[in-house]
């Protein structure tokens, strides 16, 4: 998992970089907050689970650990695409997928802290 985990990091710190080009060309940063988190939660959270993966493969290898990345890769797309919509569109009619994705970042966040605690050490 932790090469997984290390790979789609860097798809997120890609378009993290590309969203924050293309405000700052643009002149219009009303997607910041997305623009945040696609870098936090994407790139740098994302290597950091491959980084623990990787330095204590038995927590990598768990079931866990697996369903850890896919409720965070598929949530934070939810999220902040969603949330990018509204932005553009000023329609607040699909919040519930974004708070759907929300959620679902945030059970993947700690069914990481479970895998930590019983895994790591």
């Amino acid at each position: 998992m932790a090469v997984r985990f290390l790979k789609i990091a860097a798809v997120y710190f890609v378009l993290g970089v590309c969203l924050g080009l293309t405000m700052g060309i643009t002149e219009n940063f009303s997607f910041t907050s997305v623009h945040a988190h696609l870098n936090l939660l994407g790139w740098v959270s994302l290597a950091l689970f491959g980084i623990i993966y990787y330095c204590f493969p038995k927590a990598g290898e768990t079931k866990l650990a697996t369903i850890h990345f896919w409720l965070h890769n598929i949530g934070l797309p939810l999220m902040q695409g969603t949330l990018f919509i509204m932005l553009l569109t000023s329609n607040h009619s699909i919040v519930v997928l974004t708070i759907i994705g929300s959620v679902m970042v945030v059970v993947g966040a700690i069914l990481f802290l479970i895998n930590v605690f019983k895994n790591v050490g």
